[in-house]
C-alpha cells in the first residue's frame, strides 16, 4: 500500500518577497500534496503556480490608532481564523508554513489550536511585529539572517538563508539576457522591488546622462506604478515594468542600484551583484534600513538614505564605482559570501525534519 503524500499548506501574501521563498520551498517538496493561503486580489493570484489549489481568505492589517475600520478589521481577522482552522481539518492538512506578513496570523493561530507544526520563515534581518509575537508559537522560525535570532529570544531559531527562484541557481540563464547590451559595455541594473520605486525612478532618470556619457547602459525596471514612464529616452537607457530573468540581468550587471527588500538582497547576493541600496523609509519599522545594514557590514554595498540622496550624489557614487572594477569586483565577492545558494534545499529539509516526525 503506498502512502498518502503529507498534505501542506503554505500562506503566503502580498509581494515577491513573501511569495518567491515560498515557491522556491514548494518547489524542493515535490512529492508533497501543497495547497495555497492567499488573500484576494494580490500578487499571488498571479504569481503561484497553477499547480498549487489557492484558497483565499479576507484579512487585512492592522493600521496605526484605533476606530471602527480597527473593529472591522478584527472582525476579519477572527472570520479568517475559523476559516483557516475548517479548512486544516478538513483538508487533513499535515504542517503549514508561513513566510509572514499578516495572513500569517490566522495560519498559525488556526494551525496550533488543531495541534499542527508550523514553521515561519522571516527573511528580514529586523523581523517584523508579527514574526516577534507569532514565533514563540511557532515549531521553528527559519531565518534568512543570523542577526535576527537576538530579537526572537523565545523562539527556536535555525537560519537558513531565503530561498530564490530557481532561476537564480541554473546557471545557463546566464546567457539568455534578451536585450541590446553590447558585450563589455558597463551595465547598471535598476529595480524597486516587485512594486517598483517611483522615487528611486525620479533620481535615476535626473542622474543617468552622465552615465550613458561614460559609455555605461541603464536597465530601468520600474514598475507599473510610476506616473513618468517614457520621459527620458536614450539609445543607452532600456526602460521596462518588469523582466522576468532577473537572474540573467544581475549575472551581467556591474552594479545595481535597488531598494533593500530581503528579496532583492538575497537575488544580488546570490548573483554577486554590487550594489546601491536606498532602504524604502516608509517600510515597517524601516526594516529594510537593517537589511542594507547587513551588506554595507559585509562591503557588498553602498546604502544611502532616500531623504539624504539626491541626484547628484547618486550619480557621483555611479561614476565612482564604474571608474573603479577592482572595487566593483571586491563588492561582488563580499556579496556572494553573504550568499545562501541551497536555501530552499535547507528549508525544505527543516519543513519535512517537523512535518514529518
Amino acid at each position: 500500500m503506498v502512502n498518502a503524500p503529507i498534505k501542506l499548506l503554505i500562506a503566503a501574501s502580498g509581494t515577491g518577497g513573501h511569495l518567491f521563498p515560498a515557491i522556491a520551498l514548494a518547489e524542493k517538496l515535490p512529492d508533497y500534496d501543497i495547497q495555497w493561503l492567499g488573500v484576494p486580489n494580490r500578487l499571488e493570484t498571479q504569481l503561484v503556480p497553477k499547480q498549487y489549489s489557492l484558497n483565499t481568505i479576507a484579512v487585512e492589517g492592522f493600521q496605526q490608532g484605533f476606530g471602527i475600520s480597527s473593529l472591522i478589521i478584527l472582525g476579519k481577522l477572527i472570520n479568517s481564523i475559523f476559516q483557516v482552522r475548517k479548512l486544516l481539518r478538513q483538508g487533513k492538512f499535515q504542517g503549514v508554513v508561513t513566510t509572514g506578513g499578516y495572513i500569517a496570523g490566522p495560519a498559525v493561530i488556526a494551525a496550533r489550536s488543531l495541534g499542527l507544526p508550523v514553521i515561519f520563515h522571516e527573511s528580514n534581518a529586523l523581523p517584523g511585529k508579527v514574526t516577534r509575537f507569532f514565533g514563540p508559537w511557532c515549531s521553528v522560525v527559519a531565518l534568512g539572517f543570523d542577526v535576527a535570532a537576538k530579537y526572537l529570544p523565545r523562539a527556536t531559531n535555525v537560519c537558513v538563508g531565503t530561498p530564490v527562484r530557481s532561476q537564480f541557481l541554473n546557471s545557463s540563464n546566464n546567457s539568455q539576457l534578451d536585450l541590446p547590451i553590447p558585450e563589455g559595455a558597463p551595465l547598471i541594473v535598476v529595480f524597486g522591488g516587485s512594486q517598483g520605486a517611483v522615487a528611486v525612478n525620479k533620481l535615476v532618470r535626473q542622474a543617468a546622462k552622465a552615465w550613458f556619457e561614460a559609455g555605461a547602459y541603464v536597465v530601468h525596471l520600474t514598475g507599473d506604478r510610476d506616473p513618468d514612464v517614457d520621459i527620458l529616452k536614450h539609445p543607452q537607457y532600456i526602460e521596462l515594468p518588469f523582466y522576468d530573468n532577473m537572474a540573467a540581468l544581475l549575472g551581467r550587471a556591474n552594479l545595481a542600484i535597488s531598494r533593500s527588500g530581503a528579496g532583492s538582497l538575497t537575488e544580488l547576493a546570490v548573483c554577486g551583484t554590487p550594489a546601491i541600496l536606498i532602504p524604502y523609509p516608509f517600510a515597517a519599522e524601516d526594516h529594510q534600513s537593517y537589511n542594507a545594514e547587513v551588506f554595507t557590514k559585509a562591503g557588498a554595498a553602498l546604502s544611502f538614505k532616500q531623504s539624504e540622496l539626491t541626484a547628484e550624489l547618486l550619480q557621483t557614487q555611479v561614476l565612482n564605482l564604474l571608474q573603479s572594477p577592482d572595487e566593483l569586483r571586491k563588492m561582488g565577492e563580499n556579496a556572494k559570501a553573504i550568499a545562501v545558494p541551497d536555501s530552499a534545499d535547507k528549508l525544505a529539509s527543516l519543513v519535512r525534519e517537523v512535518v514529518e516526525k
